[in-house]
């Protein structure tokens, strides 16, 4: 199988057309004979060599590029060097990447057989199968044939096939939409990617959580092994059905609490743990893009809320606009688009409370625009340090007030008695708060009330039945409450316009 003489040109290359005939029949009878992989059955031994079919395969298709570019120089060259050599070590290379190719195809107990997969497979083994042909040809014009068109024919044909073949293999490795991704956008639809609509306005302003924020962080850690194309777990993340659903280690996330999701807990083991995703110290999810998805698990996981409507505290509003600094945060969001005109010496007097508060609670009160009287309020630095004392300090304010976050402080009814005198209030926030039925009575009476957040609070159905009264009411969150699926039904029908989110 060497390369042709003067003085060996006559000799007809039989042996050798034999020989690569019955290796390609070995290779297409692979597969068949085998079945479908078993890495539980394959030997330590066959599962190594597999391992190195990512570093052979760049030889036959570094080679064969050779021998294309040989053959064009060819053209207008009348003394140009044969490509036999060039094409035996083509062939010999491919022949050995298809072997460890199959044998890592057979005996990967990580891998999943998807349709990618079974058609990088046969693309493989049909690229040897047209470069073996391609040598065969080669050889019999050397000997005197008639053929070169044809060998030329097949040297195109096989340098199709590669592409082809090696465009299944990336994407299976980098994901579907890597070569796709940066294309330009006329060439996006024939490399299998697809061109974005221009998004409404609207929805950039004011995006889903889990679209926009959420999705698009596991999409850039996370997809790549857990796709269509590539089942790693039997899990796939691609879409907010299937990363419910979950895979072999049951679901992805448990809607309200992200300590139980395993999507957070195996992104949370040690680098050197078998179990952590991504496994060998691959690139995972950043701290920050972890206290994103935590939160959005913690408050529901649902794929529904937007932005504004969220009640993301200030470290993950932070977060997120600076990771998608194009959206607005919770507190940009709420600010109506044109605020009331403000008496000067309303703001004035203002001021002065506003002043005085901020000496107590540095930063937690502000004004909602430069144009309006209303104020916004959050305890989410102070956390469990917050209680009805210091409800009662916010007294100078409270009648201004038209959001106020006091989640996972330790207000009870009584700081919701104080907070009565807040008539414009329209969000309210009371999350992990020990609230009770009792004080939804103050609640009730709140009638500019748009937005409010229990989740996790001891607030019954027979406490919920009393948010009827509030006409504004158009968010709902109830999660981790002791709210039922009955009782959030019988309030809809009162209150037929407000969404009640329950995080299943």
């Amino acid at each position: 199988m060497s390369d042709s003489t003067p003085a060996t040109k006559s000799r007809k290359p039989i042996f050798l057309t034999l020989l690569g005939i019955a290796t390609c029949a070995g290779m297409l009878s692979m597969p068949v004979i085998a079945g479908p992989p078993n890495g539980e059955a394959m030997p330590d031994m066959m599962r190594f060599l597999g391992r190195f079919h990512p570093v052979i395969l760049h030889l036959p298709i570094g080679i064969l590029t050779l021998a294309l570019l040989m053959e064009f120089g060819s053209l207008f060259t009348r003394n140009a060097a044969s490509t036999r050599g060039i094409m035996f070590f083509a062939a010999a290379t491919s022949v050995i990447a298809v072997i460890a190719g199959f044998l890592l195809f057979q005996s990967d107990l990580e891998a999943d057989v998807t349709d990618r997969s079974i058609r990088h497979l046969w693309g493989g083994i049909a690229f040897s199968c047209v470069t073996i042909l391609a040598y065969i040809v080669k050889s019999w014009t050397d000997a005197g044939a008639s053929a070169a068109w044809f060998y030329r024919f097949l040297l195109i044909c096989s340098a199709g096939v590669m592409g082809f073949a090696s465009h299944d293999g990336a994407s299976m490795v980098h994901g579907a939409d890597y070569l796709s991704k940066y294309a330009p956008p006329a060439l996006k639809p024939l490399l299998g990617g697809k061109v974005e609509e221009p998004k409404d306005p609207a929805a950039v302003a004011d995006p889903l959580v889990y679209e926009s924020i959420v999705a698009p962080m596991m999409e850039e850690k996370c997809w790549k092994c857990h796709n269509v194309e590539k089942i790693k777990g039997k899990f796939r993340m691609d879409s907010y059905e299937l990363l419910l659903k979950g895979g072999a280690d049951g679901a992805g996330f448990v809607a309200g609490d992200a300590s139980k999701s395993n999507i957070v807990i195996r992104c949370e083991l040690p680098i050197d743990d078998d179990e952590r995703m991504p496994p060998d110290e691959k690139p995972g999810l950043t701290e920050e893009q972890l206290t994103v998805i935590k939160w959005w698990i913690n408050a529901g996981a649902s794929n529904t809320v937007k932005l504004s409507e969220a009640n993301a505290p200030a470290e993950v509003a932070a977060i997120i606009a600076k990771q998608a600094p194009v959206v607005k945060t919770t507190a940009a969001a709420e600010t109506p688009a044109v605020a009331p005109a403000a008496n000067d010496k309303q703001r004035d007097d203002l001021k002065a409370a506003v002043t005085t508060v901020q000496k107590t609670f540095p930063g937690a009160v502000q004004f909602e625009s430069q144009a309006s009287t209303g104020l916004t309020f959050t305890a989410v630095s102070m956390r469990g340090k917050f209680n009805d004392d210091d409800t009662a300090k916010l007294g100078p304010v409270i009648p201004s007030l038209v959001s106020a976050d006091f989640s996972a402080s330790l207000i009870t009814d009584k700081s919701l008695v104080l907070l009565s005198s807040a008539s414009g209030l329209r969000t309210l926030r009371l999350s992990e708060t020990p609230i009770t039925d009792a004080g939804l009575d103050t609640i009730a009476k709140m009638a500019s009330l748009e937005s409010l957040n229990i989740y996790g609070t001891q607030i019954t159905d027979a406490g919920l039945q009393k948010l009827s009264a509030l006409p504004q009411l158009k968010r709902l969150y109830v999660w981790r409450s002791k709210v039922t699926p009955a009782g959030v039904e019988e309030l809809k029908k009162k209150l037929p316009q407000c969404v009640i989110e329950m995080g299943i």
